[in-house]
């Protein structure tokens, strides 16, 4: 691989488009192929070898079209799959993924108590718990989880800002609030999208915290040190591609992405 390769970023869905944002943003000469496994989205309710075998299907197809590393893009995925991905490719095909940002919550809190928002598959997985262990519980702070397996679907569907979206949160992240979380962890790169929806319930009662920004620092710094970051030079391009129907795709990417419709191209492909 070169620098000059683009570099694989991986979700689910059209969740991983948050962490997608900022490592544009973080890396801005960079090319980037974006693959969406609209397919099989939701994966969280997943049976736990379903969701490492689609994962790795996923990355297998990225590395086949050339990309120099992988961006797990997905809190589920990178929950049950990076140990086995990183054995399969080894130092020279960099593989980065997502840590639920319990350490800058419990950092933040006035409270002492935090909240997690996260999907049935990042909860059953061993990444949250270890986090926690290792952050939360020597600093003495209570972390509170909740889960919704309809929020994903809805921000699929581009429904984040409907009254169906607000009555789920509503329902959903009440018991946190009661508790007296003041931090909320995005446990999920689809939830970035909610953020207007719960602040439109919730007002301040929580400061969304998340790991795009995190990831994407960390991701410049790994690709640096494996001599793969891209020359300053011209802006970075990204290429979209689905497993599902691109038709389908594309209006919700564009929402998401800020472009207009007629200017995202989705392709379609096989993983």
């Amino acid at each position: 691989m070169t620098s000059e390769a683009p570099l694989g970023v991986f979700d689910s869905g059209v969740g991983g488009l948050s962490v997608l944002a900022q490592l544009r943003r973080h890396l801005p000469h960079e090319d980037f192929l974006y693959l969406a496994d609209t397919a099989h989205v939701p994966i969280g309710a997943r049976p736990d070898d379903e969701i490492r075998d689609l994962t790795e299907r996923a990355v297998a197809a990225l590395h086949a079209r050339g990309a120099k590393g992988v961006v797990v893009a997905c809190n589920t995925a990178s929950a049950f799959s990076l140990t086995p991905l990183r054995e399969r490719y080894g130092p020279s095909f960099p593989i980065i993924g997502l840590v639920p940002a319990v350490k800058p919550a419990v950092a933040a809190t006035r409270s002492g108590v935090v909240g997690v928002l996260a999907t049935p598959g990042t909860l059953r997985g061993t990444l949250l718990r270890d986090v926690i262990r290792k952050w939360a519980d020597p600093a003495g702070v209570q972390v509170l989880t909740a889960v919704s397996a309809e929020l994903v679907p809805l921000v699929e569907a581009g429904q984040a800002s409907s009254e169906q979206a607000r009555a789920v949160l509503r329902e959903t992240l009440t018991p946190l609030a009661q508790a007296g979380a003041d931090q909320l962890v995005l446990g999920c790169t689809h939830y970035p999208f909610l953020a207007d929806s719960i602040r439109a319930e919730f007002g301040d009662t929580f400061a969304l915290v998340d790991s795009g920004a995190a990831v994407a620092r960390h991701t410049g710094n790994v690709l640096a040190g494996a001599g793969l970051l891209r020359e300053a030079g011209r802006p970075g391009h990204a290429t979209y591609l689905v497993t599902g129907n691109p038709e389908a795709s594309r209006p919700v990417m564009a929402t998401l992405t800020g472009v207009s419709e007629q200017n995202v191209t989705v392709q379609q492909v096989t993983t």
